[in-house]
């Protein structure tokens, strides 16, 4: 890790404290709702809380990324969410359990993610050259993957068994570990003579027009952003069913079960740390159409098969997939995006992959109940087809090289957007993003 400089590492190690965090977080939250109630609606609206705040708010988050010294948006949310965590510990341990404070601070906790997060993705071309992008993501999915995945969550079931106070505390001690860490990188202000930036910058909302009118000039950029929203309801009309799946279909046991997924966090793995160099040996032409087609596969495999065997091998690629597409992704986009324009284009693909999601667990219940437990396998897999399609079709040539992909000329008004974006206290940078959650 050392060539990636030591900036890079501070960020690295802050990144890992907070995935540790929500690893813990995982699944501790939902067991120590379970003592104050065992209504699965109460339970799941935890879930539901979370998701409407992040959609809520994270195009004006974009915004806000794109004007401030991101530093201060990795650091100062960590340490917010971690205080919070740890005041509701201490009121568990006092016996003062309250759902609604459960909720409230869930809520709280997924506003300061959708900042730390876009800052996080924001602020990485500053510390590593472009062609260090892959490498440097590769290793930060790495390091999410391990405590998300394998350390996180069983660390989590531990505490809560000790005490229902102690996951509250130990999330919340590692949230503001991650951003005392944050703190060692070097601030990142946003270039500007203050007070005439003051005079001259539009509201947030006409910034954030400018940011969506920007890429609607870009057309690779636009074309995967629409993909990983497509992505997301394939994702999420399989995995939101998955457990009845594995249960009904495959016929394991609940430890089967989760063997099964152990299994495919594997792929991920190996993928986090395989990307970069299968980027330099094929490229993004071929890698991100070629990850998609991947994806098809296993989605079509788990339609017909069986097996528990042959649907863990296939979760392990389609989990391999996804970590593939989402370092190519990320990678593009700071590789692509204008430095006074990545918070405000990082907010529009989560927005677009958050919105997706939603829309993928609306229609699962439905589908599988009508059709089966398979069917949503077999149309994620087309879904999977046809995004492969298209993303060979935007990845005609190879980004940065050649003729652009993006070869449409861009609009009038996504000219006047980018000469807006020119004009912003930010916008001196030059053209140069966790995730799994494309």
């Amino acid at each position: 890790m050392s060539s990636l400089g030591r900036d890079f590492r501070w960020l690295w190690a802050g990144n890992a404290a907070g995935n540790m965090a929500d690893g813990v977080a995982f699944v501790a939250i939902p067991l120590v709702a379970t003592t104050i109630t065992t209504n699965p609606t109460a339970i799941a609206g935890l879930a539901l809380v979370y998701s409407a705040v992040r959609i809520l708010l994270v195009v004006p988050v974009g915004v806000v990324v794109d004007r401030v010294d991101r530093r201060l948006l990795m650091w100062l949310p960590n340490v917010l969410r971690g205080l919070i965590l740890l005041a509701l510990s201490l009121s568990f341990a006092a016996g003062v359990e309250s759902l609604l404070l459960l909720y409230v601070a869930f809520a709280l906790v997924g506003m300061m993610e959708i900042a730390a997060d876009n800052a996080a993705i924001s602020v990485l071309p500053d510390l590593v050259g472009p062609d260090d992008l892959d490498r440097a993501n590769g290793r930060i999915a790495t390091a999410q993957l391990v405590a998300d995945e394998f350390v996180g969550p069983p660390f989590g079931g531990f505490l809560f068994a000790l005490a229902v106070a102690a996951p509250l505390a130990a999330t919340g001690g590692l949230y503001a570990a991650a951003g005392l860490l944050f703190l060692a990188i070097p601030r990142q202000p946003r270039p500007a003579a203050a007070e005439e930036a003051a005079a001259e910058r539009p509201s947030m909302w006409r910034d954030a027009a400018a940011g969506a009118t920007w890429i609607r000039g870009q057309q690779l950029l636009l074309g995967l952003a629409v993909t990983g929203g497509l992505a997301s309801v394939a994702y999420m009309m399989t995995f939101s069913i998955i457990v009845l799946y594995a249960t009904d279909t495959l016929g394991v046991t609940p430890a089967g079960y989760g063997l099964i997924l152990a299994v495919s966090s594997l792929g991920g793995l190996l993928a986090s740390t395989s990307t970069a160099r299968m980027r330099q040996a094929l490229g993004y032409r071929l890698l991100v159409p070629g990850a998609l087609a991947l994806g098809a596969i296993t989605m079509l495999g788990l339609y017909v098969t069986t097996s528990p065997y042959v649907a863990a091998l296939l979760l392990a690629a389609y989990i391999f997939h996804v970590t593939v597409w989402n370092i190519c992704v990320v990678s593009l986009r700071q590789r692509l995006v204008p430095d006074a324009m990545r918070g405000r284009q990082n907010s529009l693909f989560k927005l677009s992959g958050l919105l997706g999601l939603v829309v993928g667990a609306a229609i699962a219940g439905p589908i599988a109940s009508a059709s089966g437990l398979a069917t949503p396998f077999g149309i994620a897999g087309l879904v999977f087809v046809g995004c492969a399609a298209y993303t060979a079709w935007l990845l005609r040539t190879e980004p940065g090289t050649g003729e652009p992909s993006s070869s449409r000329r861009p609009t009038s008004a996504s000219v006047r957007a980018d000469q807006r974006a020119r004009r912003m206290p930010s916008d001196l940078g030059a053209v140069s993003t966790k995730p799994i959650d494309s």
